[in-house]
């Protein structure tokens, strides 16, 4: 509708439509995360917490519909057949830049319960942004240094602890945990530096996937597995306002969790081998993918 205006028009104007949308969402997000606080009657809590769901979703759907209206971005979207807002899902995702995110949200924004990510300590900080995450109980985790662990060894298992943590509250909602598995965006020079064995993606960090899947237990029982990738090359936020993005790509593909990849991957070596293989297996699988999604 607003993608045949000029730029000098069509890219403020986006801007000044997120920003507003924004505002006016994150506000009433705060004085009902206040009041949440304030409230010890959990019956109310919970209605609460469904409000600040039912916000977060309206403020992603304008977003959604802002990107449709002033892009010609070409989505192609497969698997995305049978999805249930009643089913909590395990999403796990390569990760190309920051617009993987919107991306996301924008083809799984009420199919799927609404996706909480585990993100970096950091990003608490980002105004209006940071402590709405929070108050929508998105974990936050802090990330530790090789030197920092030996120089601290009782920073060991913080993670793991805060990941125990976020999941058990997701036990009892309605929840999608999001894993970008990489652990980071791929670039080709972190490609080179770990070595990956894959042509298209970074080496997985199994351990995440496997705390989630042993926190949740049976409170999830599907993964959504996840392969996205723009033909033109990764492409940055400012980008997809402006509709310098020609294509996104996305393949989904639902995988039930099979009963031997629930275990102690901390404690048990025999289990964290066979689930380190496993998510090897799924990652030769969608390198694979890319290459074809890509006409390689």
């Amino acid at each position: 509708m607003f993608a045949s205006l000029p730029t000098f028009l069509r890219v403020p104007l986006a801007c000044l439509l997120l920003i507003v949308s924004t505002v006016l969402h994150v506000l009433p997000l705060f004085a009902l995360t206040l009041l949440r606080l304030l409230v010890p009657v959990q019956a109310v809590r919970r209605s609460i917490g469904a409000m600040l769901v039912g916000i977060a979703e309206s403020w992603l759907g304008f977003n959604g519909w802002l990107f449709g209206a002033f892009t010609r971005t070409r989505w192609i979207v497969e698997g995305d057949e049978g999805l249930s807002y009643r089913e909590n899902y395990l999403v796990v995702c390569n990760h190309q830049s920051w617009v993987d995110i919107p991306a996301l949200q924008r083809v799984f924004n009420r199919r799927i319960p609404f996706m909480r990510f585990f993100l970096k300590s950091e990003l608490i900080w980002v105004p209006l942004l940071g402590p709405a995450w929070w108050a929508l109980d998105f974990p936050f985790m802090k990330r530790h240094s090789r030197q920092q662990l030996e120089a601290r060894p009782e920073l060991r298992g913080k993670d793991r602890d805060a990941t125990r943590r976020a999941c058990e509250k997701f036990r009892h909602l309605p929840v999608s945990v999001m894993n970008f598995t990489e652990g980071t965006r791929f670039t080709r020079a972190k490609h080179d530096a770990q070595q990956s064995p894959y042509a298209h993606l970074l080496k997985p960090k199994a351990g995440g996937v496997a705390f989630v899947i042993d926190a949740m237990g049976d409170a999830i029982r599907q993964i959504l597995d996840v392969t996205i990738v723009y033909p033109d090359g990764p492409a940055t936020m400012m980008d997809m306002i402006a509709g310098r993005i020609r294509e996104v790509r996305m393949h989904i593909r639902r995988l039930p969790i099979p009963a031997a990849m629930r275990g102690d991957y901390e404690n048990d070596a025999a289990f964290r081998e066979r689930f380190q293989l496993w998510i090897n297996a799924l990652w030769a699988e969608k390198d694979a993918r890319i290459g074809a999604m890509l006409g390689a």
